[in-house]
């Protein structure tokens, strides 16, 4: 058996199948460009306060638990159930809506919009159950060793979701409301996965389930850093080293197989097997250098939006603001339909706004909050000269301001901005491109990047542009496939 394993990358995808190898007996290593681990599950500590860089909420927890126990840990985080789950609120319409998963009290508020809203709601979640149920185990949680094995796995899907195939999800939304408030408000989560609900197929509306029926979301306690800390920990534990500020740039290879990396100093990393938690398009892209993923085919390929994540210290508490809000303007669609392409859309940015403190106290000092802003963005293939950041900042701090009847401006303490910029030279993400590779049809499934490299025997993938996709659940599966290929190489050598 090849026992020595090499991780290129300390997100969570990395860190988790690092842990499952080590429970395994394998001899694990994991190299880390950047100074902690994370990715972009990652902390932000200035000025005495603590910032969530990305991800602040997660769904499907009993992936995580699966994970503790596949591993014979206990689940080293707490988390918490949101109710409501967010918070919307929508530019001209006095009404804040809360996303509440008892449906009669989610109902209530959308009755004067949308009338039989609560039947018009199960119907839909019924569908989109379906949808999730058909589909999680035959082509989410499976390894796929070519395309025409995934198009035989998608075959065995019940058919009566084919011509949901052919629809967006807005599109999908549509059938079952008529009011824009319910289009927009349901439409959301669509977001969640880097694109926007007019260009998301609608397989992708088994997240409503997810969001209201299945599982719900949850917060950590502390903050979502605690995951990867807790992680860490137990890789200690089991005498896995992490060395930081290392940054893979040339490989060895040798009949077939890699033989090592090589560091930005010069250091040669040698292990029988290799996993690749760096984003797997990109790293094919600038280390491998392989076919198909040449800058001409890369920039044609489809790719999340950009992020643009505005981190705010205050010195003074807003107990009127929920834990998790999304402010949205009154054109939605015009606002979607554009955001990828247009810069000018940024004149009046939607955004999301998590007060970490709300929950976490610890996480700001006394008598002030945390706030952690997130505002969608062209990524840097439509939009790539951020000089105008300051002003862009300044309108999204002016407009939140002005909808919750206080000037934040002044109270400001401690500002961090990440552009598209920032978040591609951080963590190696594709111009700027904040989750990776969009969830096309043509890029999911058998049609993303597969988790085992093309050339290379010894050489596996986990994160969000490989198998399953992105998101923190999504990162804890492709942990496990991964870990599958692995042990079963190495159960040949």
């Amino acid at each position: 058996m090849s026992k020595k394993v090499l991780v290129v990358g300390a997100g969570l995808g990395g860190i988790a199948t690092a842990l499952r190898l080590a429970k395994q007996g394998f001899d694990v290593e994991i190299l880390e460009k950047n100074k902690q681990a994370g990715g972009r599950l990652n902390q932000i500590k200035k000025d005495g306060f603590t910032f969530d860089t990305g991800p602040s909420f997660f769904s499907m927890s009993y992936e995580f638990e699966e994970f503790a126990r596949d591993c014979g840990i206990n689940l080293p985080f707490q988390y918490v159930e949101l109710d409501p789950l967010y918070s919307v609120h929508i530019k001209g319409n006095p009404r804040i809506f809360h996303l509440y998963k008892d449906l009669d009290r989610l109902a209530e508020q959308f009755n004067d919009f949308e009338p039989g809203f609560r039947v018009k709601m199960e119907k839909y979640l019924k569908k989109s159950g379906a949808l999730f149920d058909d589909t999680i185990d035959i082509v989410i949680k499976r390894n796929f060793n070519s395309l025409p094995a995934y198009l035989v796995a998608l075959a065995t899907v019940n058919p009566i979701h084919l011509p949901i195939l052919f629809r967006s999800f807005y599109d999908q939304v549509k059938k079952h409301f008529s009011s824009k408030e319910a289009r927009m408000i349901i439409s959301l989560v669509a977001f969640f996965l880097g694109r926007t609900p007019f260009d998301t197929n609608a397989v992708y509306t088994l997240l409503s389930y997810t969001e209201f029926r299945h599982n719900g979301y949850f917060n950590v306690e502390g903050g979502m850093y605690k995951i990867v800390e807790g992680i860490v920990d137990e890789l200690n534990k089991s005498n896995v080293k992490i060395h930081y500020n290392t940054e893979i740039v040339e490989f060895k290879e040798e009949n077939g197989k890699l033989k090592y990396f090589i560091d930005q100093t010069g250091k040669q990393w040698t292990a029988d097997s290799f996993l690749v938690n760096s984003d797997a398009a990109n790293f094919r892209h600038t280390i491998f250098k392989r076919k198909g993923y040449e800058s001409e085919r890369m920039a044609k390929k489809s790719w999340t939006m950009g992020y643009l994540t505005i981190y705010l210290g205050i010195n003074i508490k807003l107990p009127e603001i929920n834990h998790h809000n999304y402010y949205l303007g009154e054109d939605f669609e015009g606002y979607a339909h554009n955001i990828l392409h247009k810069k000018e859309v940024l004149d009046n940015p939607y955004y999301y706004v998590n007060v970490l403190s709300r929950k976490n106290p610890e996480c700001a000092p006394e008598g002030c909050e945390s706030l952690f802003f997130v505002c969608p963005v062209p990524n840097l293939l439509a939009k790539p000269d951020w000089r105008d950041k300051d002003q862009i900042v300044d309108k999204v701090i002016r407009d939140f301001s002005d909808r919750i009847g206080i000037g934040i401006g002044d109270h400001i303490v401690s500002k961090t901005v990440y552009t598209p910029i920032d978040w591609q030279d951080q963590f190696n993400l594709y111009m700027g491109s904040g989750l990776g590779l969009s969830h096309s049809l043509g890029q999911i499934g058998g049609f993303r990047p597969p988790n085992h490299d093309e050339d290379f025997e010894n050489v596996f993938y986990a994160g969000a542009s490989t198998v399953p996709g992105a998101g923190l659940p999504m990162a804890i599966i492709s942990s496990k496939l991964a870990t599958e290929r692995i042990l079963e190489f190495s159960s040949k050598k």
